[in-house]
């Protein structure tokens, strides 16, 4: 996959040496001096563009037209979103992610400037310590969808719902999947007529609506 990385910093070379490592086509492009020498001790030469990102001869030459995906990670909102508008306006680029520094700017990184991903730290922590601290000892494993859905695991405690019962008699929302059950150090492929036991480990995959369901299924009920 071609990744165009619009921003030398820290975001976008810890993202560029990951990307490198994974065998993917990347290219920096980075205008600062004291960035442009970090850059050199830490990614291969060839795969670093000094210019303003935001500069269309400069986004040419770092081969935009054949790219997948751009991320700009620059310190400046503004110029995440002209790249990103750009990308999509002028070269046809299928996907484009957006750093956002100030979250007050959030509001603008939407499909009129072409973000598809916008990335708001403070909203990702947000959810993050909502969903820990409403979801109890779920673990989530994997987010899916742009984290609509989740690869989420819970372990069933004694006491609970959903002990002894068939999973077909559960009533199981539609966005609710049961993937796996771990039981004795042994996956269980789930069907209609497994019931679930204290101690199984479940994989299941949901959004957060079935998560909260799950999470009232699977929890000792007090009393």
């Amino acid at each position: 996959m071609n990744v165009l990385i619009a921003g030398g910093g820290r975001t976008g070379t810890q993202l560029a040496s990951l990307l490198n490592a994974q065998g993917h086509d990347v290219r920096v492009i980075e205008h600062r001096k004291d960035i442009l020498a970090h850059l050199h001790h830490e990614l291969p030469t060839e795969i670093i563009y000094e210019g303003n990102p935001t500069d269309p001869q400069v986004l040419e030459s770092a081969d935009i037209s054949n790219t997948q995906v751009v991320a700009a990670c620059t310190t400046s909102d503004a110029d995440n979103l002209i790249v990103c508008f750009m990308a999509r306006a002028l070269y046809k680029v299928p996907r484009t992610i957006a750093r956002i520094n100030n979250p007050r700017n959030a509001w603008l990184f939407n499909e009129n400037f072409h973000v598809d991903c916008p990335l708001n730290q403070a909203d990702i922590m947000s959810s993050l310590i909502e969903e820990e601290m409403s979801l109890g000892d779920m673990m989530t494993l994997l987010k899916l969808r742009h984290g609509q859905y989740s690869l989420i695991e819970e372990k069933i405690p004694p006491g609970a719902r959903a002990v002894g019962v068939a999973i077909k008699d559960l009533s199981m929302p539609d966005n609710v999947v049961i993937a796996a059950i771990i039981r004795h150090g042994k996956m269980v492929l789930p069907r209609g007529l497994t019931s679930f036991e204290s101690g199984d480990e479940v994989l299941a995959i949901t959004d957060r609506q079935g998560a909260d369901f799950l999470v009232a299924l699977f929890t000792a009920q007090k009393g």
